[in-house]
């Protein structure tokens, strides 16, 4: 018998392995595709072209320093200098990490004054004062709402942040159009929400967006995301974990029996103590075969991968092209135009000018590319599209509906350009332009997300939100020997490695 069967091989999963194995338990982790990672990995997408893309996840900011360092992590996470990049007609917002005068001078060009930079500051000085309080406890049980607001300390940070919808708080603190929708991206990344509404969603989106390591930064990974799991996976193997690829879940027994299917279409069961699911809770649920089942999620994102044969030329020449793709370019997000996108979404309708952000991971770490490639100046692009909710491509005709999606999208890119994107694209040995799009319904299919949703389900709040939740680690299940250790656990979400931990220490607590 095993002291843990681990369901699924993603980052979560590979964290809790290694774990639970250094500790000295007899673990098995059982991944269905052929490889480890899950959605963080590197990978040669296009046939003939020597770049190793993050193909789905592609940034780290959730995940904790302490967790790197507990489990002798060797990878490398570069901050990037530029934060972000917003063009416009008139010029551009730039926010540059190194230069507070330069981003105070930008703001002062695009909103003819002060009081927008001044605000910004206060702003990111309040979600940075949320972010060193709130940080620590995702590695800890959990506190009750009171616990945490005892913690926070500020009434200002906790009313903004926890209590009124962002939607509302961005509208009063902020005069100018464009700032307020470079605020509000970040709750709405993944996330299908309107930031005035009182059910506060878009609020727990950007919690989790600020509050990365005690820092918020968004940090990209030397060697792309597989470099992170690799190094995962190197650690728990080291450590005794038996890690095996091409093994196909099919059933899961509350009594901690886990029935698979072998490359070769055998049936085995292994039995352990505890299971730990690194799958979405809704996909649990069908392999404890729950009725009725919970109500599949719904992402919402477009994803498109591209290579470049060079950066495109940008209106604006105060910046550089390497400058203004070094952090987030933004494409259409200001406030007007985010609420605009999200009714047309929210009517069934691929949004006429679709928001979306960009960046580019080979200007910080030019590793990912071949040397030719690097020598030719090319480079690595990833769009990600707001506002394009599964149910936009569940028509009769999905692949219809992906072509209009991207169609609309590169429209949009092309309306910030001084020359259209698709000029740009590298194209392989025989022809084809380095250019990929995933929608929700193409990550359900390819990778298992229910609804394609990239956080497993809505996100929630960092703390107990019933009185038995609380001094519990967020990952127990109606099971007593089943734990979630994935996105769709209490706290989490994007590459954090925070469930894998938590559910880790609940079994080595328990």
């Amino acid at each position: 018998m095993y002291d843990a069967v681990i369901v699924g091989g993603g980052h979560n999963g590979l964290v809790a392995a290694a774990y639970l194995a250094r500790a000295g338990r007899r673990v098995l982790v059982l991944e269905r595709l052929d490889h480890l990672g899950g959605l963080a990995v590197s990978e040669r997408v296009f046939p003939g072209v020597d770049a190793r893309l993050s193909r789905y996840s592609y940034l780290v900011s959730l995940l904790p320093s302490r967790i790197v360092r507990d489990l002798g992590l060797r990878v490398e996470l570069r901050r990037r200098r530029f934060a972000s990049y917003t063009p416009l007609a008139d010029g551009g917002l730039l926010v540059d990490n190194g230069d507070p005068g330069r981003t105070a001078a930008s703001f002062a060009g695009v909103t003819g004054g002060a009081k927008d930079f001044e605000a910004w500051q206060r702003f990111y000085e309040l979600t940075g004062h949320a972010a060193r309080r709130v940080a620590p406890t995702l590695l800890e049980p959990l506190r009750d709402r009171a616990g945490l607001r005892r913690l926070v300390d500020d009434e200002e940070a906790w009313r903004d942040l926890f209590d009124r919808p962002i939607g509302e708080v961005v509208d009063e603190r902020f005069a100018d159009d464009r700032v307020r929708g470079v605020v509000l991206t970040d709750a709405l990344i993944g996330t299908f929400a309107d930031p005035a509404d009182p059910g506060l969603l878009a609020n727990r989106c950007l919690l989790y967006h600020v509050v990365g390591d005690g820092t918020g930064d968004w940090n990209v990974p030397v060697g792309g995301m597989g470099a992170l799991t690799a190094g995962l996976a190197d650690t728990a193997r080291a450590a005794g974990a038996e890690l095996r690829t091409g093994m196909e879940v099919v059933a899961i027994d509350p009594s901690g029996e886990v029935t698979f299917r072998d490359e070769n279409g055998a049936e085995h069961a292994v039995n352990a103590k505890r299971v730990l699911a690194n799958v979405p809770p809704a996909v649990l649920a069908r392999l404890m075969g729950e009725s009725p089942a919970p109500a599949t999620p719904e992402g919402s994102q477009l994803k498109i991968n591209m290579v470049l044969s060079r950066l495109p030329r940008l209106h604006d020449t105060s910046v550089r092209p390497d400058e203004a793709f070094g952090g987030t370019f933004h494409i259409n997000e200001g406030r007007a135009q985010l609420a605009t996108a999200y009714a047309e979404a929210a009517a069934g309708r691929v949004p006429a000018l679709p928001p979306a952000e960009v960046y580019c991971h080979s200007l910080t770490d030019p590793s990912i590319l071949g040397p030719e490639l690097r020598s030719a100046g090319a480079h690595t692009l990833t769009l990600f599209g707001l506002y394009m909710p599964a149910r936009l491509f569940r028509t009769g005709d999905p692949e219809r509906a992906r072509d209009e999606a991207l169609r609309a999208t590169l429209d949009s890119f092309d309306t910030v350009l001084a020359e259209p994107i698709e000029d740009c694209l590298l194209r392989t040995p025989d022809g084809a332009p380095c250019l990929e799009v995933k929608t929700p319904v193409d990550l359900e299919n390819d990778a298992g997300l229910p609804g394609g949703h990239i956080f497993h389900r809505d996100l929630s709040w960092p703390y107990a939100e019933a009185p038995a939740e609380t001094g519990r680690w967020g990952v127990e299940t109606a099971h007593p020997r089943v734990l979630l250790c994935g996105a769709g656990a209490r706290r989490g979400g994007g590459v954090s490695g925070i469930p894998g931990h938590n559910a880790a220490r609940a079994v080595l607590d328990g």
